[in-house]
């Protein structure tokens, strides 16, 4: 992993040692606390990422089997992708009004088909 890993500087050691965070080459912070944190913050925000990507999919699901015009793939992949959905909103990854937002103009996609 880039920038994981770090040679010392001073020339008599010359071992690789672990640093808790980095931006670059630079280390973000000096206090303990901090240093955990930044770790935290870092393993909090891909994990977030990988949410996003989760719940985006799903609606890809829908919208693909809307755009086919198969009602009964598109509900079926509804009923999947809804509980996704409320889990994100859940974990503040989007706002509840945005998960019922989506949800609600996936429904409406699907009624209107033929």
């Amino acid at each position: 992993m880039p920038g994981f890993f770090h040679i010392d500087t001073k020339p008599s050691s010359g071992h690789i040692t672990p640093i808790e965070k980095t931006i670059g080459e630079l280390s973000v912070a000096n206090i303990k606390s901090a240093k955990k944190r930044a770790i935290q913050s870092e393993t909090h925000r891909k994990h977030n990422i990988a949410l996003k990507s989760t719940y985006r999919t799903y609606i890809k699901k829908v919208e693909t089997a809307i755009a086919t015009n198969k009602k009964e793939d598109a509900l079926k992949a509804l009923k999947e992708s809804v509980p996704v959905l409320d889990k994100v909103a859940s974990k503040g990854i989007i706002h509840k009004n945005k998960a019922a937002r989506l949800k609600s103009r996936l429904n409406d996609k699907i009624k209107n088909l033929k």
